[in-house]
């Protein structure tokens, strides 16, 4: 008998059961947070909401509308203090989903457990702090790469020492696949991201040689589990073995605890379907078995979406549901009494093996390229997920790639799960923002302004002068400075950078090209009632940067013949409105998917006729509940567009048939004139 297979006497501990979670409020998500430990949650996850994570107060004309939606806003000490209300911090794992900002969440959340009496070193949990994903992904950034990296590294020479137990970097391949990553460049680009930091954390010098080692082991890592359920279990055993080569033959790590591959996941979210939105059930089971049925690559934290998360945010009983099952799987089967029950397959072993050679690479191609801070400026890694991504909406499109109940097996019964009266989904108050900037303004008037000033003072001092910036962010915290404020302070020293959008390098697809012909026929029609080529604009107003589905918008409208305006993320819709005015553009497409389209498009809408263009149609992409929907086309918007309409090539020809109607529209007007 094989004695790794053999049962043994006592079951492997769980691993950390979280929800990712937070909205509304800091009070709103503390009685969640309550209930969810109450349930048997055993980690908090903290959802930040746009505005913090992007470093601006509620009530900076960027976060309109964005305040609350995605998760918590936290504008400073008080808000944090009422986030972990009656929650003994050194008794939790805390993990928090925070990459620009993480220094100042940091530092809030150290004031915060000092408040409670509690030694630095009794601290616990994890800060993502990897902001190389977010100039490739999310765009939560703020500052230039090599700016970023020195906060990164500030952060982890910081932890080492006064948050002993704290992993002060989760280095995230998450969003890098669901911005299209294939299993090899979720790799590649994950580890090459590591191998940036620590070496960058080595030309610091900050962390002395005999130290590094220990450093190194404070590393974690955030995947993806997809549906492709033996391919993601190969791929968690590749990042485990490539890990402990990198440490080994690199760094020179000698201890085993120290190469180990600690990691924590969230299973897809853009898998999740809109459509028959309960199946996403069984995704979301077979994506958790990826990472936990290996034993020697087994995820040490779980957290997993709900069912309903591409319709809207998750309620507290559907978060409840997703806990079970991580729970179900962990104490009522029998997968922790044994070993690793896939060691010696030949086919896992083959697949792991053909992983890592294709990893190892891209990894090589990225290094002679000067690594991965030059690959994010040179846009080499943003192109190449873009590409990946068209390939991928491309085979949903063709049925090359089959989604149950998206483009096979369509038919459906009413699922009782939606039919309730609120839709199947929480919806945030619109009162919770004004709430919001009210308390932040009655925090600004009660603190001491002469010690808010001098330790901003002292924050720019240490950030000019190449100091750790993290004592400092701990005094500002402490002194009752916001998070705008921080973060103006670090712009001014730093500066700001817009991320290249990889929308030009991605290559065209020879299928979308055919499958485009007869949109680029009909389009050279309506471009000659125009009087010249047709021009899209297309634009992610807010903080929202999430940009996939703008990117292929981009990318397929250029394929098609239009002439495309993109600027990447993060704009206002002041200068939304600038640019269609500026650039002359015949159409306006928006893409949010972070809950805040209410306030943001109707803005645009307004300001388009205020600078008289109100002929310009507008179209409207993102996770848009159907009342929503109904009240941004009462107030002119031409066409919606949500996770459902998977098709890209109807979504352009339908935009092709409302530019023709508004060409036509125009020809009649000049007529009877």
């Amino acid at each position: 008998m094989n004695a790794s297979a053999a049962k043994p006497e006592s079951r492997d501990k769980p691993w950390l059961f979280r929800t990712y979670a937070g909205h509304s409020t800091a009070a709103a998500s503390n009685a969640l947070y309550k209930t969810n430990l109450a349930k048997g949650q055993t980690g908090l996850s903290v959802a930040f909401d746009l505005p913090t994570q992007t470093g601006y107060d509620s009530d900076h004309p960027l976060s309109k509308g964005e305040v609350g939606k995605v998760g918590v806003p936290i504008s400073h000490l008080g808000d944090m203090e009422t986030l972990f209300t009656q929650i003994p911090l050194d008794q939790m794992n805390t993990s928090m989903t925070i990459n620009a900002t993480a220094p100042w969440l940091l530092a809030l959340y150290i004031a915060c457990a000092e408040k409670q009496g509690l030694p630095r070193d009794s601290l616990s949990g994890t800060t993502q702090n990897d902001l190389i994903k977010e100039y490739l992904s999310r765009g939560t950034y703020i500052f230039p790469p090599r700016q970023s990296m020195r906060l990164i590294t500030d952060v982890i020479a910081f932890t080492y020492t006064e948050i002993p137990k704290w992993n002060p970097m989760n280095v995230c391949s998450y969003h890098l696949q669901e911005a299209g990553a294939t299993p090899v460049q979720e790799l590649a680009y994950a580890l090459a991201t590591a191998i940036a930091v620590l070496d960058s954390l080595k030309t610091a010098g900050q962390v002395p040689d005999k130290d590094f080692a220990r450093v190194v082991g404070r590393i974690s890592f955030f995947v993806n589990a997809g549906v492709r359920f033996v391919t993601e279990l190969c791929k968690m055993r590749a990042f485990t073995r490539l890990w402990d080569e990198i440490c080994r033959e690199r760094y020179g790590v000698e201890e085993e605890k120290y190469r180990r591959f600690r990691y924590g996941v969230q299973v897809n979210s853009l898998g999740l379907t809109e459509q028959q939105p309960e199946n996403n059930v069984y995704r979301i089971l077979l994506e958790m078995m990826a990472v936990v049925l290996s034993k020697d690559a087994r995820a040490r934290a779980v957290q997993l979406p709900a069912w309903n998360e591409a319709m809207g945010l998750p309620r507290a009983w559907d978060q409840q549901w997703s806990l079970r099952l991580q729970q179900i799987v962990a104490f009522e089967t029998d997968l922790l009494e044994y070993g690793d029950i896939f060691n010696g397959s030949v086919v896992i072993e083959a697949k792991v093996e053909e992983l890592m050679q294709e990893a190892r690479e891209e990894l090589a191609r990225i290094e002679e390229m000067g690594g991965a801070v030059a690959a994010v400026e040179s846009s080499y890694m943003k192109g190449k997920l873009v590409e990946s991504a068209a390939r991928r909406f491309r085979d949903i499109e063709s049925g090359d790639l089959t989604v149950i109940g998206v483009n096979k097996h369509t038919e459906t019964e009413l699922s009782p799960l939606t039919s309730g009266g609120d839709g199947g989904y929480m919806k945030i108050d619109d009162k919770a923002e004004a709430e919001q900037i009210s308390r932040l303004k009655e925090w600004r008037e009660k603190r001491d302004q002469q010690q808010v000033k001098k330790s901003l003072e002292d924050l720019q001092a240490a950030a000019r002068e190449g100091k750790n910036i993290m004592e400092s962010s701990i005094a500002c915290a402490h002194a009752g400075v916001t998070t705008g404020e921080w973060g103006q302070a670090l712009r001014e020293i730093f500066g700001e950078y817009r991320a290249p959008t990889g929308v030009g390098r991605a290559s065209a697809v020879s299928n979308d090209i055919n499958s485009l012909t007869e949109i680029r026929q009909k389009l050279d029609q309506v471009s000659a009632k125009l009087g010249r080529r047709a021009k899209i604009l297309v634009g992610k107003p807010g903080l929202d940067g999430h940009s996939n589905g703008a990117e292929q918008i981009a990318v397929r409208a250029r394929d098609a013949g239009f002439e495309v305006v993109y600027e990447g993320i993060r704009l206002t819709p002041a200068q939304i409105v600038n640019a269609a005015l500026e650039e002359d553009v015949h159409i306006v497409g928006l893409s949010i998917l972070s809950g805040s389209h209410g306030p943001l498009v109707t803005e645009v809408i307004s300001r388009l006729k205020v600078a008289g263009l109100p002929d310009i149609p507008v179209v409207v992409g993102g996770i848009i509940p159907p009342e929503d929907a109904a009240a941004l086309l009462k107030a002119g918007v031409a066409a919606i567009y949500t996770p459902k309409d998977y098709d890209l090539t109807s979504i352009l020809a339908d935009i092709v048939t409302i530019l023709d109607s508004t060409a036509s529209r125009t020809q009649s007007k000049d007529t009877a004139f």
